[in-house]
């Protein structure tokens, strides 16, 4: 029987490095080494705390991790893959009665083919660290989508914001960014960044909160346009809520985006790969696997963390 080395969470706040037997590979699988996992400070932060709202799959101990980049060291006769081709993987489950939710944070994985994205050619490099970053990346291509127009403001400067500031600014769009955070006030290229409290304007025809702050939507409706859109990017843990009358007042059009879907990150793919995204100067942290308690409490805890990665090399 194969194992891995995984991060568990056994319950809430309670965070170890441990063995885990893996499921079987199948003709339409890979075996996939890590690399590389990235540490979410929306869901991961949620399953952490023990705040996460009922969910498919929700339950402790859990596999937590949907950001994984590694490489195939063993692919199935109909896979379409071969050995040696770096990957980017979105979460597994594959640890037998353990929940993987999402399953990404551990040295090896079993995960079905069509699950995998593939990075580059089989010549078994390890994949840039940045790579993580591709899930993020396409939840806010997915949260752009669901705007009518060019987003103008955007909420929130941690790694999602930023990913979605440089989305728009790709588009052609000088969006502002709002952050209250003093620590996480640089890092624009190409947009700026206020203080919401510096901020006059009140007439944003598209704003996109990706804070996950469920107390906000007053505030956004008093600063968009007539007739604006705002879209709730985030995850909110809380019940949303907000005064009818000013939003009717102004017309607002609420939307919500969910998860990405498969096409939002392949097209973030194409243009990472076509240098129209770049995914540079946003993983602030690194911790090699074993330190994973420490780890996960500094991506939560530390507002100069912008993201968290887990090196998983002294397990290849």
């Amino acid at each position: 029987m194969m194992q891995t080395n995984a991060v568990l969470l056994r319950q809430p706040e309670q965070i170890v490095l441990e063995t885990l037997p893996l499921d079987a590979s199948g003709p339409a699988d890979l075996v996939v080494a890590v690399d590389w996992s990235g540490i979410s400070t929306g869901t991961e932060r949620l399953l952490f705390s023990g705040r996460m709202p009922s969910f498919p799959g929700m339950g402790y101990p859990l596999v937590p991790g949907y950001e994984a980049v590694g490489r195939v060291v063993e692919a199935g006769a109909g896979s379409g893959f071969s050995v040696g081709t770096p990957v980017f993987v979105p979460g597994a489950q594959c640890f037998g009665p353990v929940r993987g939710l999402f399953g990404a944070s551990a040295s090896r994985l079993v995960v079905p083919a069509a699950r995998a994205l593939k990075l580059g050619p089989a010549n078994g490099d390890v994949p840039d660290r940045s790579f993580v970053l591709l899930a993020l990346a396409a939840t806010a291509q997915h949260a752009l989508a669901a705007a009518p127009v060019l987003p103008e403001l955007i909420v929130g400067h941690g790694v999602l914001g930023r990913l979605l500031a440089r989305l728009v600014v790709a588009a052609g769009g000088t969006p502002v960014v709002w952050e209250r955070d003093a620590a996480r006030l640089g890092g624009a290229v190409g947009y700026s960044v206020l203080d919401p409290e510096s901020d006059p304007r009140r007439d944003y025809r598209a704003i996109v909160d990706v804070s996950g702050d469920p107390a906000l939507l007053d505030t956004l409706v008093g600063r968009a346009a007539r007739g604006g859109s705002i879209v709730l990017a985030g995850f909110y843990p809380d019940r949303v809520g907000f005064a009818f009358a000013p939003a009717f007042m102004r017309e607002i059009t609420l939307r919500v985006a969910a998860e990405w879907q498969r096409p939002d990150l392949e097209t973030v793919q194409r243009m990472v790969a076509d240098g129209v995204l770049s995914l540079a100067g946003l993983i602030s942290h690194a911790q090699p696997a074993e330190n994973a308690d420490c780890a996960y409490r500094t991506a939560f805890f530390d507002a100069t963390c912008i993201k968290m990665v887990l090196d998983w090399s002294a397990d290849a």
